[in-house]
This record gives C-alpha cells, structure tokens and sequence, in this order.
C-alpha cells in the first residue's frame, strides 16, 4: 500500500492479506508474525509502549491507504492470525481509490490462494481493457 500512497499515475494495485495495516489493532489481538515481538517487547518496556507505536504509526498502511487513488482489488482471510481480518477490512475502508475487496471465509494467510491470484489476474485484464 505504500507504494499506491506514494506514486502517482498507477494503473491498479493488488493488496492481498494487507500486512502491516493498522498495527495498533494488530498488537492487541495476535502474537502472530512480528506482533507478538513487540507485545514481548511492550511487557517488558512498559514506558515505552506509547512511543513505540507512535513510530510504528509512521510505517501503517492506512496512511498511505488513505492517499492512494488507483483501482484495487483487495483480499483478505477471515482465519488469518497474522493479518488479522479487521485489519484487512481497516486497510480496505482507508484505502481512497475504487476498490473490490474478496472475502475467504475459512482461510488462514494464504487467503484465496488460486481463487484470488485468477481474481488478480481478471482484475489486471480489466484494467488494460482486456
């Protein structure tokens, strides 16, 4: 997403299981991935929580979600431990361009696998008027 909230001019984006997209969430309902080093890092820097996620709101892809503007095709697992779902959805209602967005019911992080690399594949088509 940082990419789409940077450069302009991009014909489409494919965001699939958005990682690192409202972090602040993120550490607060999974040890998963990397958020489970930094909640051991929280218990044991207590009065450094605040200013670490101050940082880390620098690096969240809902700031850069926000700023984007071409059509993306988003996917995200409602079984995914290391993108959580509500991140995924957080990442998707900040993202400004037009966008679709695939729900995989009972997948985990590898979301749609197949199912959504043809779904990218249609949306890519589609761009370029295929």
């Amino acid at each position: 997403m940082a990419t789409r909230g940077l450069v302009p001019g991009l014909a489409g984006a494919l965001i699939d299981v958005p990682f690192l997209a409202h972090v602040r969430r993120a550490v607060e309902i999974t040890d998963s991935g990397p958020y489970g080093e930094l909640t051991r890092y929280f218990a044991g820097e207590r009065g450094r929580i605040d200013t670490a996620l101050h940082t880390l709101d620098r690096f969240d892809g809902l700031d850069f979600a926000a700023r984007a503007t071409a059509p993306a095709l988003f996917g995200t697992a409602l079984r995914d431990d290391v993108v959580p779902p509500s991140t995924g959805f957080a990442a998707y209602h900040h993202y400004a361009g037009e966008k679709e967005l695939k729900v995989w019911r009972f997948n985990a992080h590898e979301g749609g696998g197949g199912e959504q690399r043809a779904a990218e594949i249609a949306f890519v088509r589609s761009l370029f008027g295929g």
